[in-house]
């Protein structure tokens, strides 16, 4: 079992719609688009380039949907090694990527379809990647009281609860999770502590929140919710994106934090 990291990570993101750097409404995204809160000038390389000279890893390039390999593609050139890569990977294509400069690759849909977990997919892309080098998106959405795991675009509902026990079992198969609390996503309106605080009680592994985080506040939140085990990316209300949360702000607290000397 790893054990996970004690200090929160700032993980920066580049979120890909239709070939462009974007951020959007997660619980909008259809074959028909999405709420879009913002459409970068810059290309992708540009912010790679950004978190790069910021000596940020871990961050997390997605292709949401077709049309987004070759943007994702300079990205992992500016920043090889720096990176993790995710939307549609499959144990077919993982390994290019990785060759392609990804420092991990992340699955979802590969791993839960059909509604249930696909142990065979699992055993597939560890035998194209291994362990150390995959991350699970487990992006889930509240219903009935629990959260539940969704795929294809945070669109369709597994059978699969975010419980402990499925956290133990999968933690054993991955380097990481990455989850997007999807009801809150893109809305800067605050972060879910609920399950902030719920996978730093219950993964056995470093796991990456996404959604809600409009402020410092809510980082302090997720640094005392999730008692340092929990890193965090920003997206649409960081002023790279539109926002009003100050991108600066974040690194300075987050090296800080670290001990960063740069």
């Amino acid at each position: 079992m790893n054990s996970p990291a004690q200090t929160a990570q700032f993980r920066p993101c580049i979120d890909l719609h239709g070939g462009k750097v974007k951020q959007i409404v997660g619980s909008t995204l259809n074959d028909d688009g999405a709420v879009t809160n913002f459409v970068a000038e810059h290309g992708a390389d540009h912010f790679a380039r950004l978190y790069r000279d910021d000596h940020l890893r871990g961050g997390h390039v997605i292709k949401l949907g077709p049309g987004n390999d070759e943007a994702a593609r300079t990205a992992l050139r500016a920043y090889p090694g720096g990176l993790q890569l995710g939307g549609g990977v499959t144990p077919e294509n993982a390994k290019r990527w990785l060759d392609a400069g990804a420092a991990q690759v992340i699955v979802t849909s590969f791993i839960f379809s059909d509604g249930e977990l696909k142990r065979d997919n699992l055993q597939k892309m560890l035998r194209a990647v291994g362990k150390e080098r995959l991350v699970l998106d487990l992006s889930c959405r509240r219903r009935d009281g629990q959260y539940w795991i969704v795929t294809d675009l945070w669109r369709k509902f597994t059978r699969m609860t975010l419980s402990a026990a499925l956290l133990d079992d999968l933690g054993a198969s991955s380097a990481e999770f990455l989850i997007h609390a999807v009801d809150v996503e893109g809305k800067a309106s605050g972060i879910d502590e609920e399950l902030v605080a719920f996978l730093a009680a219950n993964s056995p592994i470093d796991c990456v929140y996404a959604g809600g985080v409009r402020s410092l506040d809510d980082i302090r939140k997720i640094e005392t919710h999730g008692k340092g085990r929990i890193h965090y990316t920003v997206g649409s209300a960081l002023d790279l994106f539109g926002g009003a949360l100050s991108y600066r702000e974040i690194v300075d607290h987050f090296q800080t934090n670290q001990g960063v000397a740069l």
